[in-house]
This record gives C-alpha cells, sequence and structure tokens, in this order.
C-alpha cells in the first residue's frame, strides 16, 4: 500500500462524516468549522474582556460630567404609557448641564398631552413635534431631526448649548421607555477623557422581568453586554444599541449627511456603531451603570420583534465592504465575523435540522446529528454561563451552579426565536420594510424574579 493510499484510509477513520455524499461532507464540515470560529470567538471575546483592564465600576468624580453638555434625545410615537417614566427619570439624572429633546414623531394618542404637562412644569425639556409627511418615517429620521436641531441652536451664539464644543457635547439616545440611571453620564466620562472615543454604550437592563419571558430578554441583553460587548470594548471596538447609547458630536458630525448621521435601517444603532468605527473612532461598554426598558411579555409579539432586528442585520450585511481605518487586524475581522452573524446562524440552524431528517431517514448516521447538536449547543451555552459568571454577585460553587442553571434558559430562549433568522430573511428578499410600532404594556416595577447586577 503507498504512503498516499495510507493518509487516506486514516483521513476516511476520522472523518466524522465519512459515509456521506461528498457534497454533504462539504456542507458539514463547512458548519462544523463556523461554530468551531464561532465558539473560539466567544472564549477571546471572553478572555479579552476578563484580562483588559477594567473600566467598569471606574466612575469619575461628580463634576467631571460639568464638562460636558449631555443632550438626552427621546423619540415617542404613541407612547402615552411610558413617555412620563422616561423623562421624569431623566430629569434626575445627575449632571449640571443638560438638555433633554424629546421627539414627538405624529403620535395620534395621548403622548402629546402628557408632553405638554411636562413642559409647562420645566424648562429643561424641549419638545419637537413632527406632523404627516415628515413624522413616521423611522426611528433614525425622528434622531436626525434632534440632531438638526441640535445644530441649528448651537449656531446661535447666545445659546447655552454653544459654550460647549463638538467634542465635549454627548448626544444620549433614550427609548420613550427607557430609565436611565442617575449616575449614567458620571460613569461613561471617564471614556470620553480619551478623544479617540466616539461612543459608548452602557448596559441593557429589563425592568418589568418579574414575568417569565421578560426575565429570559433580561438574560439575553446581560449576555450582549457581558461577553461580546465587554470583549469588544477591550478592542475598542463595542457597538451601539439603540437604547442607552452616548455619542459624542464631533463623531456624528463625521459620519453625517445633509439629512443627519443615522440611516434609515431597521437596526439603525448597529449601522452608526459600525459606520463610527470605520471612521476611526473608538467604541466602549460600560457595565457598571445601565439604562432599563420595558421587555415584551407576548410570544408574537417577541417574535415580530425580533424578525424586525434580525432584518436589520442582514440589511448591515453591506457593511462589510466599508474600510475600516486604524483598527488592528484581529479586531478588524471579529468586525467581519460579527456583521456575518446572521449568514452564520442561518447556515448552522438549517444544517442542524438536515442532520434531524437525514437520522430519520438513516440512523447508521445518528453519531452525525450529536455532533453537530453538541457543537450548536456548545456555541449557545458557552455565553450564557460567562454572562451570568459576570453579572451574579457573590463567590464559591453554588454561583457557578447558578450560572450554568440559568444559562440553559438561555439556550432554550435561544432555539426559540431561532426561526426569526429565516422569516427576517424571506422579508429581506422580498423587499418588505415597512412595520408597525408594538405598543408599550402597563408600567410594571415588581422586580420578584430579577438578577442583582
Amino acid at each position: 500500500m503507498s504512503q498516499l493510499e495510507s493518509l487516506r484510509d486514516i483521513l476516511v477513520a476520522i472523518n466524522p462524516f465519512s459515509g456521506l455524499p461528498p457534497i454533504l461532507q462539504t456542507v458539514y464540515w463547512v458548519v462544523f468549522v463556523t461554530i468551531l470560529i464561532s465558539i473560539l470567538s466567544e472564549l477571546w471575546l471572553m478572555a479579552k474582556g476578563a484580562r483588559a483592564t477594567s473600566r467598569h465600576g471606574s466612575s469619575g468624580p461628580a463634576q467631571a460630567t460639568d464638562d460636558y453638555l449631555w443632550v438626552f434625545v427621546v423619540p415617542a410615537l404613541n407612547e402615552e404609557t411610558t413617555i412620563r417614566d422616561s423623562v421624569t427619570r431623566l430629569q434626575a439624572v445627575d449632571v449640571r448641564h443638560r438638555r433633554i429633546l424629546v421627539v414627538n414623531d405624529g403620535s395620534e394618542d395621548g403622548t402629546g398631552a402628557v408632553l405638554d404637562e411636562i413642559t409647562s412644569a420645566s424648562d429643561d425639556v424641549l419638545v419637537l413635534t413632527r406632523r404627516p409627511p415628515s413624522a413616521r418615517q423611522g426611528k433614525a429620521a425622528a434622531l436626525n431631526a434632534a440632531y438638526r436641531h441640535l445644530l441649528a441652536e448651537r449656531s446661535d451664539p447666545t445659546s447655552s448649548l454653544a459654550q460647549f464644543d463638538e467634542a465635549h457635547t454627548v448626544i444620549v439616545i433614550v427609548d420613550a421607555d427607557g430609565r436611565l440611571e442617575p449616575d449614567a453620564p458620571r460613569a461613561v466620562t471617564p471614556h470620553f477623557d480619551d478623544a479617540r472615543v466616539g461612543g459608548v454604550q452602557v448596559l441593557v437592563r429589563i425592568y418589568n422581568r418579574a414575568r417569565v419571558l421578560p426575565w429570559v430578554q433580561d438574560l439575553e441583553f446581560a449576555v450582549f453586554g457581558w461577553v461580546y460587548q465587554r470583549g469588544r470594548s477591550a478592542l475598542d471596538t463595542a457597538n451601539m444599541g439603540g437604547n442607552g447609547q452616548f455619542n459624542r458630536l464631533r463623531a456624528l458630525q463625521s459620519i453625517a449627511d445633509e439629512c443627519g448621521p443615522w440611516r434609515n435601517r431597521l437596526t439603525e444603532d448597529q449601522d452608526l456603531g459600525v459606520r463610527l468605527l470605520e471612521q476611526g473612532w473608538k467604541g466602549r461598554q460600560e457595565n457598571s451603570t445601565w439604562v432599563s426598558q420595558q421587555g415584551l411579555s407576548s410570544l408574537r409579539r417577541l417574535y415580530r420583534q425580533r424578525v424586525r432586528w434580525s432584518q436589520g442585520t442582514w440589511q448591515a450585511l453591506r457593511l462589510i465592504a466599508q474600510p475600516r481605518t486604524g483598527m488592528r487586524p484581529l479586531a478588524r475581522a471579529d468586525q467581519i465575523w460579527y456583521l456575518l452573524t446572521p449568514c452564520t446562524q442561518a447556515l448552522v440552524g438549517a444544517t442542524v435540522a438536515l442532520s434531524v431528517v437525514y437520522v430519520a431517514i438513516d440512523i447508521e448516521h445518528l453519531h452525525i446529528a450529536v455532533i453537530t447538536g453538541v457543537m450548536f449547543y456548545l456555541m449557545s451555552f458557552a455565553p450564557g454561563v460567562a454572562a451570568m459568571l459576570a453579572s451574579l454577585r457573590g463567590n464559591g460553587p453554588w454561583r457557578v451552579l447558578l450560572a450554568i442553571a440559568l444559562a440553559h434558559c438561555f439556550v432554550i430562549y435561544s432555539w426559540i426565536i431561532y426561526p426569526v433568522v429565516y422569516q427576517a430573511a424571506l422579508r429581506q428578499l422580498l423587499h418588505r420594510q415597512s412595520w408597525s410600532k408594538t405598543a408599550r404594556e402597563p408600567i410594571d416595577d415588581d422586580p420578584a424574579l430579577s438578577l442583582s447586577v
């Protein structure tokens, strides 16, 4: 037997997919490598976040915020249920120089009346009322309207806003159901002491997490913040979220067109964050403070929301081709991998389903379903454990066991909503972009099932 034949026999012997048609072997090997890269990427980000010099909890002195103008922008469309709660909490945020801009984007409910009551009792809230046909063009359009108003007001030399230059003006996006912690500006200020930091994202929490479904959404945001964002913050490539993002005005100006810095995307936050990084700005995550928002208690409405978010990630694929100024090679590779998320999710999920079907037809290849299932499980399980270990208080084996138990909740939840990636892809292929706003639920402050972070 020749050496070539011997090597071939060895490769066949160790090939877990031997016996399958060549095309299927190729597919499974591609998926195997994809999952392996995903797991290694997650472990790498966990290690980067753990080893980095901790910026979390490193709030500067209270007076440090006095060097900045904090402009809180709240886009609002039919938000009568939560808008008063959100705005009054912003008025309690611990800063000396503030401006609260609420964009009433063509609301047809009692939002306008609630805002009139607030502005009649306070002079630090300004309401920008948009009406059709300019209103209801999406969150990006509402944010750009606030941005243009800010620039116009700053152009007046007598305005108090003109006292701060673009580098010391921070625009903070807070959703109409958002509850920003009073110490949030103090926590993010040390990041902005680095002149190249363009944006800082704070941790996102769910405040109505006494019910199971919102609680698991809180866990989902913990995974994103403590695993992916914390690791990328160590690389200065943390992305911006739709709620609780702090953006330096100078950074926004560097990516703005005639309309403003935000683009009409279903995930305008992701789009903006990536474009800031492409221009050489640094992105950071701050987990010592947070913004809380309302979770969805209806699985049907949750699916609908996540389909919209997933479609936004499909739209973001076009950003892969953009140059990334000054970004280190590994950070650049991580950003590209991050943007490829919907593709890898669709590929892996379809292959797992294919494994189940194939085993039903040919039970002799049961091991293939086991291999892909285990790999898929590890890819979903590892981030959940890491997030729980990072966010749960206390030490010892019980903390580890609790983290493992709670991580399984994240795995189950991830699998339940997994089909959204395919529905979103179909919508994108059909060029279906229209969406109706998800109604808010009555405010529920019972934290009975909450985890301490």
